[in-house]
């Protein structure tokens, strides 16, 4: 792969890693919740489900989920019942009565259960993989393919770490704001509330080509 060709997939690559969807609205949430540390390391579970993705891509299986209906309807379906399930927790969610303790020790969150969420979010998406199956072979050198897509799929993991540092600052930001109860029971309505739009939105995408 030229370094012209790499200097060109950077900025593309990232645009996507910083597309506002539903694991970059959990890492603002949790970034609000938490903090950004516990934010960041959350999203470890979605970082994992991009690393099976970018490999199931790069092996050709991608495009066996982009040929098949039925496996591109199963995975959408799930995806999108499980952001609905999380958008309704998120709107009957108490709110903290003290957001400046709410990373106290005693208040700790559950990274494990945190990582599985995000995890479960990004694996439940159908259209991820269909962007590494067809964002990748752009950029990818013939001769070379192996060592290029590794560069590529090592490259949108790292952008995916600052873009996800990114949100889950935003949700600090967020966090120092809302300094009642009553703010936060409001962001976590607006949360829930896109949550269930982005799966009714995933309910809603039709597999390339139909």
């Amino acid at each position: 792969m030229s370094l012209a060709t790499y200097l060109l997939f950077l900025p593309a690559c990232f645009a996507l890693n910083l597309a506002f969807g539903p694991n970059n609205l959990l890492s603002v949430g949790n970034g609000a919740r938490w903090g950004v540390g516990p934010a960041v390391l959350a999203a470890s579970g979605r970082l994992l489900a991009f690393a099976l993705m970018i490999a199931v891509a790069g092996v050709g299986m991608g495009a066996l989920l982009a040929a098949s209906a039925l496996a591109f309807n199963i995975v959408k379906w799930l995806g999108a019942a499980y952001l609905i399930w999380l958008g309704i927790k998120l709107l009957r969610a108490p709110a903290p009565q003290g957001l400046a303790e709410a990373t106290d020790a005693a208040r700790a969150p559950d990274l494990r259960a945190l990582a599985r969420q995000e995890f479960a979010v990004a694996i439940g998406n159908p259209k991820a993989i269909l962007v590494f199956t067809a964002f990748f072979p752009q950029f990818v050198a013939p001769d070379a393919y192996a060592t290029s897509y590794l560069l590529l799929g090592l490259s949108f993991l790292l952008l995916e770490v600052v873009a996800i540092v990114l949100y889950a600052l935003l949700g600090a930001r967020v966090r120092r704001l809302a300094s009642g109860g009553a703010a936060m029971r409001w962001f976590n309505r607006a949360s829930g509330s896109m949550m269930i739009g982005f799966g009714l939105l995933l309910a809603a995408t039709r597999r390339p080509g139909t």
